[in-house]
């Protein structure tokens, strides 16, 4: 038999059990962002340090959109600064991210956040306290945060540069790691905030690891933390695999069977379609352009393959007897094909004589004018702004040290007219964008393929 007291005490302690379940509501976890849900208008922020602050990867990425989406007119504002961290991204946050009211903020911090040294916890713990802070604030202005690891520290590019600097060899060894920590821990808050994620950290490093089997020493970061424009390529190359972005320019296929031509296209409108036994032509109105970058970023083109993973754009013909034909477009040949190399499908994306490819040409060089003339200016500008916060603090902490009241004074002196001289960076990036969008506009154009005359 069952004591009395042992019975109540027992039923006592399923109530509060029960109270305590009502109280705190089940654990519901959160599906990380799939994929940008985009529309006309929509704002991107790019909030980084001085790896966003060199204007590439954003770049690139505006490239992607502009060539991809010709219709679709979104806002793309570069928030990055040279020697940001967490803490100084929060200082001009209202001003350079929410005052555009961004749909998506990307966040590219933590290069300057982990100082430069191997794991240190209470380093790790303002970070990460101070990204919290700042993903609240995303949050509270209505948009959307997409972590991005801290990008690669090149242990073996620090160690072939001179003997010196601030880095002693434990750092070196170990601050990649470091990196790569900050990394897996960003991964997981975006899984546990539901928010996007992109892979910077991983790609860089295993394509170096691949490339130094075939030269040991290879490098995309020559000064061992910014990487140059082949690096800057393998980052946008992860920002639109992992965010599920659109991988297919165009698929135009023609087949001939019953002595009669039939077409198929994704992405493209196909007219005026004539043909023989041994040749057709047709008239094409694609709905995007091939995404093409600037010479200086054509090595990482090559490493990421980037024409055929995220700009397939694709034309395949069956059904012609054997033998070599030419492929024209606009009356101009653009290359030279095989039956066989037509049938399992042209790639047009790397097809440099291509007026489609000619014309995003176009508008990856006006965007790379932008970039390196008023967006840079624009950037430079809050380059000034993030010293003067910086100095003012160091003057709180030591409101008797001169030479820093003298540093703070100098800066002071760069501030006035700031504002002005931001819109008028901005109103020249406006229209150079403007130009863009002229140029980005696809195209009808007349394609040709006919055997090579004998």
């Amino acid at each position: 038999m069952t004591h009395p007291l042992k019975a109540w005490t027992v039923a006592l302690s399923l109530s509060l059990a029960g109270i305590a379940a009502a109280e705190e509501p089940a654990y519901v976890p959160r599906a990380p962002l799939a994929k940008l849900d985009l529309h006309d208008g929509d704002t991107i922020v790019f909030l980084g340090d001085s790896i966003t602050h060199q204007c590439l990867y954003t770049q690139y990425v505006e490239d992607y959109f502009y060539t991809r989406f010709p219709k679709m007119r979104l806002r793309l504002h570069n928030a990055g600064v040279g020697g940001s961290r967490a803490w100084d991204a929060l200082l001009r946050f209202d001003q350079d991210v929410a005052a555009y009211k961004p749909k998506y903020v990307t966040v590219l911090l933590g290069m300057n956040d982990g100082k430069y040294a191997e794991y240190l916890d209470d380093v790790f713990t303002s970070y990460s306290t101070e990204m919290n802070r700042l993903l609240e604030k995303i949050d509270a202005c209505g948009a959307t945060a997409v972590l991005m690891t801290p990008t690669m520290f090149d242990a073996r590019a620090k160690r072939m540069q001179q003997p010196g600097g601030f880095m002693g060899p434990k750092a070196v060894t170990f601050y990649n790691s470091t990196l790569a920590y900050y990394g897996a821990w960003l991964r997981d808050t975006a899984s546990e905030r539901g928010l996007g994620f992109v892979d910077m950290w991983g790609p860089l490093n295993q394509t170096t690891l691949h490339e130094r089997r075939k030269d040991p020493a290879f490098t995309l970061i020559k000064d061992s933390v910014h990487p140059g424009a082949p690096g800057h390529v393998i980052m946008a190359a992860a920002m639109i695999e992992d965010l599920n972005l659109p991988q297919i320019v165009s698929e135009m296929k023609f087949t001939l069977q019953d002595k009669k031509w039939t077409s198929t296209a994704e992405s493209a409108e196909i007219t005026s379609l004539d043909g023989t036994a041994d040749g057709l032509s047709f008239t094409s109105l694609e709905n995007a352009l091939p995404w093409v970058l600037p010479e200086d970023a054509q090595p990482g083109v090559r490493l990421t393959d980037l024409g055929q993973k995220f700009s397939r754009q694709t034309l395949t013909v069956s059904g012609l007897p054997t033998g070599t034909y030419t492929v024209s477009i606009d009356g101009a040949e653009v290359t030279r094909a095989t039956g066989e190399e037509l049938q399992a499908g042209l790639p047009l994306q790397a097809l440099t004589k291509a007026p489609q490819y000619q014309q995003a040409a176009q508008v990856a060089e006006l965007n790379k004018r932008r970039n390196e003339g008023p967006v840079k200016n624009l950037r430079n500008e809050w380059v000034n702004f993030q010293q003067l916060k910086f100095l003012q603090s160091q003057v709180e902490k030591n409101p008797a040290d001169e030479a820093e009241k003298q540093r703070l004074a100098d800066a002071e002196k760069k501030m006035p007219g700031m504002d002005e001289r931001v819109k008028a960076a901005e109103a020249a990036a406006q229209a150079i964008e403007d130009d863009i969008f002229k140029t980005n506009q696809p195209r009808q154009h007349r394609f040709e393929i006919r055997p090579v005359a004998k």
